[in-house]
């Protein structure tokens, strides 16, 4: 047992904050035990060491929802939209995952980089070999990390080395899914790359495997690129359009996660919304690529499941502060201007329900001890403004759009 006190923040269950000022977690086995006063947990827990957190806020660890390992080493790549981004830096780096040493290597600085940054669970791409999701998995396994990933099943338009089958697919995800999945702190995604470079019979094959498992997820990429959705209508001149490709192939459930969804039509909005499924939001990419504006807020309204996320190596950041800074720049030029709580919602507990993971990222008693600690004194201009606040929903706005990884002075993971 170990208590943490400091100023806890998380989210009540309407999604507004709820604070605790000066108080104290307790926690064992990966998770909260218990809540509340200093002095009434030493009793209860004589023999529990203190760690005081001071003035800093402790909070739920942040969870990035859509984020490429492989892509570690391309990001910052300038001067390509998505399709040629892809095939000039994107296909090249990723060939380098059959490798597995080399996989582990990058799992390895891919974790330290999150964990930096303040982000404790993440649902993540590997690449198209099994070594590549071999490696992510047994990296956060042995730092006990909660990480949805699979290989990518990708079958036609991409190199041959990157290129599986439609049986290859199935039969290694199968693999990899009993090798894996509910080990721990693990889940598994199936992860068709995108509908261009999936054959109909490899999402139909995708699918057929999520009948046999089905409490794994599914993520992928939707209308992510204008030039990309027209080459989806051409490839699938049957399906009404972006979205119901998958929804034809049998991909539209409730734990399917799309990510980026800027260009959504009416219907593919309503048939999302109606299955629950997560679109997720990466501004940090979609600015870079030059991808488009996603209506956060429109969206919101109309009752979508929402999650954040940095889609390094598209995105530009591993941090999620810099991505809530980008996604509240984002909402104020599509002429909505985001609220402060929907932004650290969608990259905590909000983006953990998106993912279908129960008692992960917030501050209550039986949840996941994935938490972070964020001291604004780090740099004296947050400081001042977070001094000036005259409350704390003004204080985490000035922290979402100023604070960087110099303010995450402390990450738990698992309460280690």
């Amino acid at each position: 047992m170990k208590l943490l006190q400091g100023h806890l923040v998380g989210f009540a269950d309407d999604g507004n904050f709820f604070e605790h000022r000066r108080g104290v977690l307790a926690v064992a086995d990966g998770r909260i035990q218990d809540m509340g006063e200093l002095a009434e947990l030493r009793a209860r827990y004589p023999d529990a060491v203190l760690t005081d957190h001071g003035d800093a806020w402790i909070m739920p660890g942040f969870v990035d929802a859509h984020v490429h390992y492989p892509q570690l080493g391309v990001i910052a790549s300038h001067g390509r939209e998505l399709l040629e981004w892809l095939t000039d830096y994107t296909f090249p780096e990723e060939a380098r995952f059959a490798d597995a040493d080399y996989a582990e290597a990058q799992a390895e600085a891919f974790w330290d980089e999150l964990v930096r940054n303040g982000t404790t669970s993440a649902a993540v791409f590997s690449t198209v070999h099994a070594c590549s999701a071999d490696a992510l998995f047994r990296s956060a396994h042995r730092r006990g990390h909660r990480v949805m990933t699979g290989k990518v099943m990708m079958d036609r338009h991409c190199p041959a080395d990157l290129a599986d089958t439609a049986q290859s697919a199935y039969d290694d995800s199968e693999a990899l899914i009993r090798r894996w999945h509910g080990q721990g702190r693990l889940d598994y995604a199936l992860t068709p790359r995108f509908a261009p470079t999936s054959s109909p019979a490899q999402l139909v094959a995708c699918a057929a495997l999520w009948d046999a498992y089905p409490d794994v997820a599914m993520q992928t990429h939707l209308s992510e690129n204008k030039d990309e959705i027209a080459w989806v209508g051409r490839l699938f001149p049957d399906a009404p359009d972006y979205l119901g490709v998958y929804e034809n192939a049998g991909l539209l459930r409730p734990r399917s996660l799309f990510g980026h969804a800027i260009h959504l039509l009416p219907r593919e909005r309503d048939a999302a919304r109606a299955v629950g499924a997560g679109l997720v939001h990466c501004p940090t990419s979609n600015l870079f690529l030059g991808s488009g504006l996603f209506e956060f807020q429109q969206l919101l309204d109309a009752g979508q499941r929402i999650a954040l996320a940095t889609d390094v190596g598209g995105g530009t950041s591993f941090s999620m502060l810099a991505t809530m800074k980008a996604a509240y720049q984002v909402s104020a030029m599509a002429g909505r201007a985001l609220e402060i709580e929907p932004l650290w919602y969608s990259a905590t507990l909000g983006a953990a329900r998106a993912l279908g993971w129960n008692q992960v990222a917030n501050i209550e008693v039986g949840f996941e001890a994935d938490l972070i600690v964020i001291d604004p004194a780090q740099t004296q201009v947050l400081n001042q403004r977070v001094r000036r606040a005259s409350s704390l929903r003004e204080a985490l706005f000035a922290t979402a759009i100023l604070g960087d990884d110099r303010h995450v002075v402390r990450t738990y993971v698992a309460g280690a």
